[in-house]
């Protein structure tokens, strides 16, 4: 079976987000998006985009860990996503860990917090949510590493 192409990789991910939205209510499409141009802008490969797009299907029931493992994806793409992937009742120190362990996998997840952490998308959300999330997001920044920003 050939690997899917980024066209249909988007495609597949909006298509599995469809009727999501993310805190602010707005279409989780645009998170994906925004981490796809994030990772792109950063200097991303191909399949480091390619998992920006799925990061979250897997997280969010959007898509089952049984369809990665069987989608004509590339090796290193499901590798990241799972990396990605936080689980139930799982440490950040833990999670931050795996990103680390895997290539690729820490460009993607910078993209997405930067994104989760831009104040406009913040600006949004309720001033509680928005104080736990921004010291979440941190503290993240924090155990993989990244400077402040």
């Amino acid at each position: 079976m050939a690997e899917l192409t980024p066209t249909a990789i988007e495609e597949l991910a909006r298509a599995a987000h469809a009727g999501q939205t993310d805190k602010a209510g707005r279409p989780y499409e645009e998170h994906l998006a925004a981490v796809a141009a994030g990772v792109r802008a950063r200097g991303g490969s191909d399949e480091q985009i390619a998992a920006a797009w799925l990061h979250d299907a897997v997280e969010d029931d959007a898509l089952s860990e049984q369809w990665l493992a069987d989608a004509p994806l590339p090796r290193a793409v499901k590798d990241v996503v799972l990396a990605l992937t936080k689980r139930a009742g799982e440490e950040p120190e833990d999670y931050a860990a795996r990103i680390l362990a895997v290539p690729g996998a820490l460009l993607v997840k910078e993209a997405d917090l930067a994104h989760n952490a831009d104040p406009g998308r913040l600006a949004a959300l309720d001033a509680p949510t928005r104080d736990r999330l921004t010291a979440k997001y941190a503290r993240m920044r924090r155990l993989l590493g990244l400077a402040d920003g």
